[in-house]
């Protein structure tokens, strides 16, 4: 089958993604970059930090970046005057009241020059067990500047309490509270909450959830809970960007939902059977575009 110039010249999506940066392992965007790529998708990666390992560790060498940094490669991106072609914005891990501030400032720059970008916002600021591991300040800076301009927002259960304020033991909280969320997000913009890691008291056991909550309807997607001791750092952040990448891709939160979990579920199944206290995000690259299992997003709202 001939394939014509005009099915081969579509030009691809371009990503710009701020995040932390280690060398070993897979977390910020070394846990992001890859899977984004893998679904065809040019990302432009500013890294805030450089380190050695995750912080999981305990122990760690590097350096943390100014936020002027952000800026300033932002000038230099938009220098080549390739701004406009950004599709979307992506943010992880923000260690500082400048960076969330520098954040929001690219952000605003690529909507400048182009007003269709979304801005997908993973609110990392702590987890069931470990509690907030970020600076005090941050949780309050990132609810009043980050969540005000993000379209898509993919916090974890406990960031969803915490931003929300309010405790999730059901289904019926957990939608309550993406709800809550929504209604703060960027006026005009999809205004997308995606809650991952959801352990709720009415739920199936064994299984564990990611829900989506959109202005027309919420979807559950559910997998097996696989028996991951200690949890793997890096996954919330592979999450993101997959469901980001499909939804930029497809415009259906349904289906975003289903391939990022689907996905997700074939890498850690991967890194459990081998053993590996780090995600397997290069042996399991097959994942993130055609995963081996399909687990289907139900609407239940």
């Amino acid at each position: 089958m001939t394939v014509s110039s005009s099915a081969t010249a579509q030009p691809p999506l371009n990503v710009l993604s701020i995040q932390s940066w280690v060398s070993y392992g897979h977390v910020g965007n070394a846990a992001a970059v890859f899977p984004l790529q893998r679904l065809g998708i040019e990302v432009w990666a500013i890294h805030t930090v450089q380190f050695s390992n995750h912080t999981g560790y305990g122990a760690w060498t590097g350096a943390v970046f100014p936020p002027e940094q952000i800026a300033e490669l932002v000038d230099g991106i938009e220098a080549r005057g390739t701004l406009g072609s950004c599709a979307g914005v992506l943010s992880g891990y923000m260690g500082s009241g400048g960076t969330v501030a520098a954040v929001v400032e690219a952000v605003r720059r690529v909507r400048e020059a182009n007003a269709g970008a979304l801005y997908c916002c993973d609110p990392v600021m702590g987890d069931v067990g470990r509690g907030v591991f970020v600076r005090p300040e941050l949780p309050e800076l990132i609810a009043a500047q980050a969540l005000t301009a993000a379209d898509i927002l993919t916090p974890n259960q406990f960031e969803l309490e915490l931003l929300s304020g309010r405790e999730v033991r059901t289904l019926q909280d957990a939608l309550e509270a993406a709800h809550s969320l929504r209604e703060r997000l960027h006026a005009g913009g999809p205004r997308i909450v995606v809650v991952t890691s959801l352990v709720r008291e009415d739920a199936p056991e064994d299984q564990i959830e990611t829900l989506a909550v959109t202005d027309t309807g919420a979807w559950l997607c559910r997998t097996p809970l696989l028996p991951l001791d200690p949890p793997r750092n890096g996954t919330g952040d592979t999450i993101a960007a997959l469901f980001f990448g499909h939804y930029l891709q497809r415009r259906d939160v349904a289906t975003a939902l289903s391939l990022s979990m689907s996905a997700l579920y074939g890498l850690l199944k991967q890194t459990h059977e081998a053993g590996s206290r780090e995600i397997l995000l290069v042996a399991a690259q097959e994942e993130f575009g055609q995963p081996s299992q399909v687990f289907d997003a139900e609407k239940i709202a």
